[in-house]
Formats: C-alpha cells, sequence, structure tokens
C-alpha cells in the first residue's frame, strides 16, 4: 500500500495522507515527479514502459516519472524514481524544478538535468521499464505522432529541449 501526502490548492501539506488509488476528496491534490536527463549530444534518455504495465503500457516516455510518497519532498521523489527506474543516483537537494505543471489531482515538478550516462551501466525496473535510449527531439517527435510515445504536447517537449540548460522560459543566448 502507496500513502501519498495529501496537499491543498496552494501546495500546502494538509497533515493527511490518501491511499493510492483511492478517489480524491474535493479540494485534495497530490505531488508527482518527471525528470529528464539529457546528454551532452542534446538527446533525452526515454524509457519504454513494460507492456504489462498499468497505464500507457508498452509507450515510451520521459526518463522517469512517479509519484511522492509520504514525507518526500519533490528532489527526494525525483532522486528515488531515478534511483528506483533506473539506477540513477543523483543529488538533487539543491536542485528546483525546471517547471511546474499543475494537473487535475496535483503538481508536477519537472526536473532538466544534463548528465552523460552508459546506458549499459543502468539498471533497469522490470516491474516499469522495459527498455531505454537516447533520442532526439525530432525522434521524439515522430514516435509521438505514431502512437509509440506516451501522447505529450510537441509544444512541451520543445520547451524541455529549449530549456534544458537554463531558468525561465525566455532565450538568454543570443543568436
Amino acid at each position: 500500500m502507496e500513502l501519498w501526502d495529501v496537499y491543498d490548492s496552494e501546495r500546502n501539506k494538509t497533515n493527511r495522507t490518501m491511499v493510492r488509488g483511492t478517489d480524491f476528496k474535493e479540494g485534495d491534490y497530490h505531488m508527482v515527479v518527471h525528470i529528464c536527463i539529457f546528454n551532452s549530444k542534446g538527446e533525452m534518455l526515454i524509457q519504454q514502459r513494460q507492456p504489462f504495465k498499468e497505464g500507457w503500457s508498452n509507450m515510451c516516455d520521459i526518463t522517469v516519472g512517479g509519484s511522492a510518497i509520504e514525507g518526500d519532498t519533490s528532489q527526494m521523489a525525483a532522486e528515488r524514481e531515478l534511483m528506483e527506474e533506473l539506477g540513477i543516483k543523483i543529488n538533487l537537494q539543491d536542485i528546483r524544478p525546471h517547471l511546474t505543471i499543475n494537473f487535475d489531482n496535483g503538481f508536477d515538478d519537472i526536473y532538466l538535468i544534463q548528465k552523460d550516462i552508459d546506458i549499459a551501466d543502468l539498471t533497469l525496473q522490470y516491474e516499469e521499464v522495459k527498455s531505454v535510449k537516447w533520442a532526439s527531439k525530432e525522434e521524439i517527435f515522430s514516435m509521438i505522432d505514431s502512437g509509440e510515445f506516451i501522447p505529450y504536447y510537441q509544444s512541451l517537449i520543445q520547451l524541455f529541449f529549449d530549456i534544458k540548460n537554463q531558468y525561465g522560459c525566455y532565450q538568454t543566448i543570443k543568436k
């Protein structure tokens, strides 16, 4: 049984928890994290979800993601998801998410990390991840179009690639 902290609309913990899979009460929210790892070639590490995984089975997704559990900070949840799903240990304690996206039942903190990783060194979590690979933005767009990738807005993926080396959403590099 997985317990989630319950937050209010202002992202304050309510000192209550809920069991994953139960219905949300009006005004209750939970925290989710996603992490995109980019290499020095500008490619994103993507994963293919297991065919037996509930929700988006057998589809490709960004590097990792998941729900924060009881007691997690956003950074702790991101570190845990990276370790659980891919065996990657990264200290995110002083790192802020690049974006937070609100959704119906919560908050999704998105971390954009620059790190060259040898795929052969990864330990894939059997219950979650079938395979991983490095992919360009164009490859991801093509996979979204073909139905192989979770149907994120291409503009969101574009934004991840555009701001991966900076905070904020305006161009800081002069062209």
